[in-house]
């Protein structure tokens, strides 16, 4: 929970490239530079075989006499003469090797020149180009979601969150492991290398500006160290922890968080229905999914609502939020609406 000893919150955005990672724009660069390589490759395979078909046309200072250029004399031409080196030992001397060279090897040099030069200053732009973003976002970011961990419980927590509105740009993913930073990065996330038990690591992640931090660890003992180290930097955020015990419960509670999901009960709630009222689970199911169906929403109380009750508005109200508390329908509280009340109710997704 104490910071690390290495101050990755106080460094500049260079200094946090490989770090913070900013989505990308483009396709992978993996394959990109993949590409250029293979046609660097194929410039050279091609100049090889041009100037073996007209080895007789070469003449090497060194060579024996009257021994025209071999396979390996014509690989060692191609790339001195590609890599624009030119030695000098061995030279076209006709005018038909001469004429080629202009007309064939010439543009294969230069093309070959533009693959190397241009991928290795793309990397160096890219990596500035990320420096740069890194540093605007750091300046800018603030109410937005900090997801810790995007395995199985993070990825569906994203994807309710992208359902309901928010930018992908709004979300900041802190992982440790590099395929699952890769996959919140393929869609549109910024991520944050990094143990979410570290201090260091969250503020990099933007969590003193958050509103919001969703943590969704494998381990109920992580959870509690990631919830208590969120909660000592961002005192006001609204946290939200899974845990698979109910036991762990309380732990998280004092911890600070906000509200506690346990997955393995509630899983297990939904098995059990499902063997008995499979039509409720599948409503239910269908309530969590916010893109399709019906999903549960929240909304502010219109001007002509006050004073009436829930119980008779057209939409299927299911409580009221008042001052930051839920009353359920039923409740005496919720008899009549006041201003500033906000209603959770069941609404019709339209798809998109």
């Amino acid at each position: 929970m104490s910071s690390s000893g290495d101050g990755l919150a106080g460094r500049p955005g260079h200094a946090l490239v490989g770090v913070v990672r900013m989505p990308a724009n483009g396709g992978s660069p993996v394959r990109t530079i993949t590409r250029r390589v293979l046609f660097a490759l194929l410039a050279l395979v091609v100049t090889v075989v041009i100037v073996y078909a007209d080895r007789g046309g070469y003449r090497d200072s060194n060579g024996v006499a009257g021994h025209g250029l071999s396979l390996i004399d014509c690989v060692y031409y191609a790339l001195v003469s590609l890599t624009a080196t030119g030695y000098g030992d061995i030279v076209p001397v006709t005018e038909a090797a001469r004429l080629v060279n202009i007309l064939v090897i010439t543009p294969l040099r230069v093309l070959f020149l533009i693959v190397l030069i241009g991928t290795t200053l793309e990397v160096l732009t890219e990596r500035s180009r990320q420096s740069f973003k890194i540093q605007r976002w750091r300046s800018k970011v603030r109410d937005h979601v900090v997801v810790v961990g995007y395995g199985t419980k993070g990825r569906a927590a994203v994807a309710t969150l992208l359902g309901e509105g928010v930018e992908p740009g709004q979300i900041v993913v802190v992982d440790m492991t590099k395929p699952a930073l890769e996959a919140a990065s393929a869609r549109g996330l910024v991520t944050v290398t990094g143990s979410g038990t570290r201090s260091d690591v969250l503020r990099v992640a933007g969590v003193p500006k958050a509103r919001a931090v969703v943590i969704a660890t494998n381990r109920d003992d992580t959870a509690v160290l990631v919830t208590l180290t969120a909660r000592e930097l961002a005192p006001k955020a609204h946290l939200v922890v899974s845990v698979r015990e109910a036991e762990n419960e309380h732990l998280l509670r004092q911890s600070g968080a906000d509200q506690v999901v346990v997955s393995s009960e509630t899983a297990g709630r939904l098995l059990g229905m499902a063997t008995s009222t499979p039509s409720v689970v599948a409503m239910v199911e269908d309530l969590l999914t916010p893109d399709v169906g019906l999903a549960i929403a929240e909304r502010e109380v219109e001007d002509g609502e006050v004073g009436g009750s829930p119980r008779h508005l057209s939409d299927i109200v299911l409580g009221v939020v008042r001052n930051g508390t839920l009353y359920r329908v039923d409740a005496p509280e919720a008899d009549a609406i006041e201003t500033g009340d906000r209603l959770l109710y069941v609404k019709k997704v339209t798809p998109a």
